[in-house]
C-alpha cells in the first residue's frame, strides 16, 4: 500500500488536491478530491438586494462568470414572475456562447494538452513530467504552436463576448430583466468577424488536434470512466417557451431520463460544514466547520436521486444525441470539441435573429418577496442558483456548481464522487510521475474556485473568517 498526493493538481483555479491509495500493483484502490479553500459567497449575499447577486456571484469564477450572471438573473426573474424577451435571450446566448468557446479552447490547449506534449525546455513548462509522451518532434512542435495560437483565439472570444456583455470576463449587461445592450449594425458586423475567425480555428486547428490526440492516445478511451451517470440543467434558450439548444436531462446506466430539480440533495457528511446534510438547495444552509471529524474538503456532495452524476460537455452532448460513444478521458475531450463546434454554428443563427437598435430590457424593480431558481450550464457543467427574498432582501442563497458535481466527496451513504470514482482502478506506471492521474482529473476540467476559498496572506485557513458588507 502506498499513497500519492497531488496538490495542487489543477493548472487553473489551483485549489484542488487529489490523494490516492495504491495497492501492491500500483492500482488506485481509493481516492479523495479535496477543495482546499473556503469563500462563503452564499452567506455574503444574505441581506443584500437580489439584483446585486448577478454581479457578485460572477466573482465566484473568472472562467465561467457569464453562467453565474445568467443563473442569478434567472433566479431573480423567477422570483419576480418575469420572462425575458427573445432579444434578451439571444443576446445572453451570444455572450454565454463566447464564454463557452473561450473556456473550452482554454481547457484543451492550456489546461489539458500539456499532459500529453513535451513543452519547451524553459519556464513555465519546466520542471515537468517526462512520462509517456508519444508525439514525434514535428507533431509536438505543431501542437505547441497551436497552444500559442489558442491564446489569441481565447482573447478574441472574450472581445467578441464583450461587444454585447459590456466587458469580460465579468459582464455588466446581463442582469435581471434581460440584457441592457442595444445592438447596432456595427456591433453585429464586429461580432460576426470575430466569430468567423474563431469558427475557422475550431473547425480546422482544434478539430485536427483533438482527433490527433485521440488517435495517439486511444487507450484513454478506457481510462477514467467513472460511473457513467450524466446530468445537465440545459442551456441556450432558443425561444421564450423554455426550449434549449442543449436540453435538461439525465443519463443513468445508459438510459436517458428527465430532470427535476427537487431530486437534488447536497450532503456534507465528509465536508467541512456543520449544517444539516441531505437537503435540497432551496432549504439548505451553509455553516462552515473546518476540522470536522471525518471530513476532507470544502466541496459539498450534490446527488440526484441519491446517486453521483457527472456534469459537463459529455452530459450535454450525450443528451442532445451528438456524442454517445462512451464516458472516459478521451470521450470528454471529443465531446467538448463537438460542443464547441455546435455552439459556434448556432451563434451565427442567433446573431442573424438579433434586431438592430432594439432594447427589450425591462427594469424589474426589486421583488419584495418570493423565491426563484436559476438553472443553466457553465462550460464545466450543471449550475444552479436558489434564491429566497423577503422585505426586498436576500434571506437565503444557495449555489450548486459543476465542479461540486464532479469533484464531490464521499456522501453520507459512502458513495464517492464522479472524479474519485474515475480515478479508482487506474494503473499508475511511474509513481514518481503519475501522469495518468493528471489526465483523468484534467479531463473533467475542474475549477474549484466555484466552490471555495478564503485564506490569510500567511496561507492560513480562515475557518472563522467573517465577511462584512461592502457598503454598496
Amino acid at each position: 500500500m502506498s499513497t500519492i498526493v497531488l496538490d495542487p493538481i489543477t493548472r487553473l483555479e489551483g485549489h484542488l488536491k487529489v490523494s490516492v491509495t495504491l495497492d501492491a500493483n500500483n492500482v488506485v484502490t481509493a481516492a479523495q478530491a479535496t477543495g482546499n479553500l473556503y469563500r462563503d459567497f452564499e452567506n455574503m449575499l444574505i441581506g443584500r438586494g437580489p439584483k446585486d447577486a448577478s454581479f457578485l456571484t460572477q466573482r465566484i469564477c473568472g472562467v465561467c462568470p457569464v453562467s453565474h450572471a445568467i443563473a442569478s438573473a434567472k433566479a431573480t426573474e423567477q422570483a419576480a414572475g418575469f420572462t425575458p424577451s427573445l432579444q434578451s435571450l439571444l443576446l445572453r446566448n451570444l455572450i454565454q456562447g463566447a464564454n463557452f468557446i473561450s473556456s473550452n479552447v482554454l481547457h484543451f490547449y492550456q489546461l489539458a494538452l500539456m499532459d500529453y506534449v513535451q513543452g519547451p525546455q524553459m519556464h513555465p513548462w519546466t520542471p515537468g513530467y517526462t512520462q509517456d509522451f508519444r508525439f514525434n518532434a514535428t507533431d509536438s512542435q505543431v501542437l505547441i504552436n497551436n497552444y500559442v495560437a489558442a491564446l489569441s483565439i481565447r482573447r478574441q472570444a472574450h472581445e467578441m463576448g464583450a461587444i454585447f456583455g459590456g466587458k469580460l470576463p465579468h459582464v455588466g449587461n446581463v442582469v435581471p430583466g434581460g440584457v441592457t445592450a442595444i445592438p447596432s449594425a456595427t456591433d453585429i458586423t464586429n461580432f460576426r468577424n470575430y466569430l468567423n475567425t474563431i469558427t475557422t480555428f475550431i473547425q480546422t486547428t482544434y478539430a485536427t488536434d483533438v482527433n490527433k490526440l485521440a488517435s495517439t492516445y486511444s487507450d484513454y478511451y478506457t481510462v477514467g470512466k467513472g460511473y457513467g451517470n450524466l446530468i445537465s440543467f440545459g442551456v441556450f434558450d432558443t425561444n421564450t417557451s423554455g426550449n434549449k439548444l442543449y436540453p435538461a436531462g439525465t443519463v443513468t446506466n445508459g438510459t436517458i431520463g428527465s430532470f427535476t430539480q427537487t431530486n437534488i440533495k447536497e450532503y456534507v457528511g465528509h465536508s467541512w460544514y456543520s449544517s444539516p446534510s441531505g437537503s435540497n438547495p432551496a432549504s439548505e444552509t451553509t455553516t462552515p466547520s473546518f476540522g470536522k471529524a471525518g471530513a476532507y474538503t470544502w466541496l459539498k456532495a450534490p446527488r440526484y436521486n441519491g446517486a453521483a452524476y457527472e456534469a459537463g460537455s459529455i452530459a450535454r452532448t450525450w443528451l442532445s444525441g451528438e456524442y454517445r460513444r462512451d464516458v472516459s478521458v478521451m470521450d470528454r475531450h471529443l465531446a467538448r470539441y463537438t460542443e464547441t463546434n455546435k455552439i459556434a454554428g448556432n451563434m451565427q443563427t442567433w446573431l442573424n435573429q438579433v434586431v438592430v437598435g432594439q432594447n427589450q430590457f425591462t427594469n424589474l424593480g426589486t421583488p419584495a418577496s418570493g423565491s426563484g431558481i436559476g438553472l443553466t450550464e457553465a462550460p464545466r457543467g450543471a449550475l444552479g442558483h436558489w434564491l429566497s427574498v423577503a422585505s426586498s432582501k436576500i434571506t437565503k442563497y444557495q449555489i450548486v456548481t459543476p465542479t461540486c458535481w464532479n469533484a464531490s466527496p464521499m456522501d453520507d451513504a459512502g458513495i464517492v464522487g464522479p472524479m474519485e470514482k474515475a480515478l479508482i482502478g487506474t494503473k499508475v506506471v511511474n509513481t514518481a510521475q503519475p501522469v495518468e492521474l493528471l489526465r483523468i482529473v484534467h479531463s473533467f476540467d475542474p475549477c474549484t474556485g466555484c466552490s471555495v476559498h478564503v485564506m490569510s496572506p500567511e496561507g492560513l485557513e480562515m475557518s472563522n473568517f467573517v465577511v462584512q458588507p461592502l457598503g454598496v
